[in-house]
């Protein structure tokens, strides 16, 4: 880029340097965000004594899935109980401003452009340079306090112990369901997993848990016990009598993000519980987009069997036209599997994304399977959705976070997002 260095940047050069910083791949590590925080004059946010000036909550929140659901479920609770909140959640699907919320509202271009401004030209001689997630977590708490807030949602964006999001002392730690994902990061074994999941358990902070896999809970149930954090594991549900996202699973995060937040000593009614889960927004989580069509996420093998579920609960024996689009470093068959049962075609479009998986593939995945799939390769997501609406199915466009946001993105008319990214 042909920019001065002590020039503030438009917002297209703000987005175009932080992407660029994708060449710095993931770094896991506390040191350079611990840094920028103190440099920020956020180094409050890294200790008990966080509520001088900043805020007077942090909810923490990781897990493989179900993260963004919960906090989506706790920042729109808490505002329908007058709370000001701030909310940082990843990938974004459709504009990099979704990732940063004040109130409910996305950043805006402004903050964006003046924030990665100050920190472009603070990192610019650092070695080594804050990655992608780094500068984005940062960017995130210098909006944050900067707008006079009562509470921050923190998502991790990859594992816990080393993300980014762990160098902020909170109040009370999430974990969602833990499942296979991001084994080259994490681990192969669900053990291993946990471990990093487990690594946001701080020193007498209390826990909050989904029930989880035995191998998991055992790791989870060591961690709280060895830094004294009171523990909880949440197994029932909460049965709104009208809930905003669909499924069974749902019912689970919403008793999860309930507790936590009683954990936390929030003060929340009843009715801010109720008018809250009814209100909650988080796009692409079996999302309705007309009568017949549902967009979803579902981006590992965990979720595509929750997804699997959801549709059973809903369409009953009624099997759908699937619209599949993959990223590469997925178990594509264990996918795939999860799918099939509730599948009656599949059509792979060609995507944007370089992480794609590519068609025929996926293709060669389905035909492999007893009894194997019928299935199309399309050109396009339009082609993809035009043979979708021609068959009497109702049809499910799933397999991707980021292919759900190009999937939106191109049912909008809107651009699709600038770049995408690993977290």
């Amino acid at each position: 880029m042909n920019v001065a260095p002590l020039s503030r940047l438009n917002y297209k050069q703000a987005l175009a340097w932080l992407y660029s910083l994708q060449r710095f791949g993931i770094k896991l590590g506390l040191e350079n965000i611990r840094r920028l925080l103190d440099e920020l004059g956020l180094e409050n946010l890294r200790s008990a004594r966080r509520h001088q000036n900043i805020c007077s909550k942090v909810i923490h929140v990781a897990g493989t899935n179900g993260k963004g659901s919960v906090c989506a479920m706790i920042d729109s609770i808490c505002r329908a109980n007058g709370h000001r909140t701030g909310l940082f959640t990843s990938p974004h699907l459709v504009t990099f401003r979704e990732r940063i919320r004040v109130n409910g509202k996305m950043i805006s271009e402004d903050a964006v452009t003046g924030g990665l401004t100050t920190i472009r030209n603070l990192v610019a001689d650092w070695d080594p340079h804050p990655t992608f997630f780094e500068v984005t977590t940062a960017l995130a708490l210098k909006h944050f306090a900067e707008s006079k807030i009562d509470l921050v949602i923190l998502e991790t964006g990859l594992g816990g112990r080393l993300d980014a999001t762990n160098a902020v002392q909170s109040n009370v730690s999430i974990i969602t369901p833990i499942d296979f994902d991001h084994e080259e990061w994490l681990g192969n074994t669900l053990a291993e997993i946990a471990g990093e999941k487990a690594g946001i358990i701080k020193p007498g902070v209390p826990v909050v848990s989904a029930p989880q896999p035995p191998e998991a809970e055992k790791v989870i149930r060591s961690r709280a016990a060895e830094f004294s954090a009171p523990l909880q594991f949440v197994n029932e549900c909460y049965n709104p009598s009208q809930g905003a996202l669909r499924g069974q699973h749902q019912k689970q995060n919403a008793a999860l993000a309930i507790a936590a937040m009683h954990t936390a000593k929030i003060h929340i009614s009843e009715r801010a519980i109720v008018n809250g889960l009814a209100a909650t927004e988080w796009p692409a989580r079996f999302q309705n987009w007309d009568e017949r069509t549902i967009i979803d996420g579902a981006h590992n093998a965990g979720a595509a069997r929750v997804l699997a579920q959801t549709w059973r609960e809903v369409f009953d024996d009624q099997k759908a036209t699937l619209v599949l689009a993959v990223l590469s470093d997925k178990d594509l068959r264990r996918i795939c599997a999860a799918f099939a049962p509730i599948a009656e075609s599949v059509l792979l479009p060609k995507i944007r994304s370089e992480r794609a998986a590519a068609p025929e593939a996926l293709g060669k995945v389905l035909s492999g399977m007893t009894p194997a799939l019928p299935y199309s390769i399309t050109s396009s997501i339009d082609d993809a959705l035009a043979l979708a609406r021609a068959q009497p199915n109702p049809i499910l466009i799933t397999g991707s976070l980021h292919f759900a946001g190009e999937v939106l993105a191109h049912l909008r008319g809107e651009p699709a997002a600038f770049e995408e990214c690993a977290q």
